[in-house]
């Protein structure tokens, strides 16, 4: 059985500029008190053939994780450009949100992000 289970991300701020930051408004329970932090994580997939231009724009500790119901947005800073090769700027690529609990995934939520000019 799962102690901390995801109830709702929505995505805030949508559609935005490409240079604009990521916002998740994040909810989820807590079942029982927890030792240590949560790691949340925002990674921007940056080609789909080459993890190596892959970011990670943000990386969080929450804690202490009370029992129940818990909420908060999860801002991350756009991608560098610069790090993204020139035929993957534009089209369609995966902002990835991960959590951790002792350094073990268990979330991954995935969204579509479509780049036009």
């Amino acid at each position: 059985m799962a102690l901390v289970n995801v109830v709702n991300m929505a995505v805030l701020d949508n559609p935005a500029p490409f240079l604009s930051s990521f916002s998740f408004e994040i909810t989820f329970e807590c079942l029982q008190p927890l030792a240590d932090d949560l790691e949340w994580k925002v990674l921007y997939v940056g080609s789909a053939e080459d993890t190596s231009h892959d970011q990670v724009l943000d990386e969080i500790l929450v804690g202490p994780i009370p029992v129940g119901i818990n909420k908060f947005v999860l801002q991350a800073d756009a991608p560098d450009i610069s790090q993204i090769p020139e035929g993957d700027i534009l089209g369609v690529t995966v902002v990835l949100v991960t959590c951790s609990y002792r350094e073990k995934e268990f979330v991954r939520v995935g969204y579509y992000v479509n780049n036009e000019y």
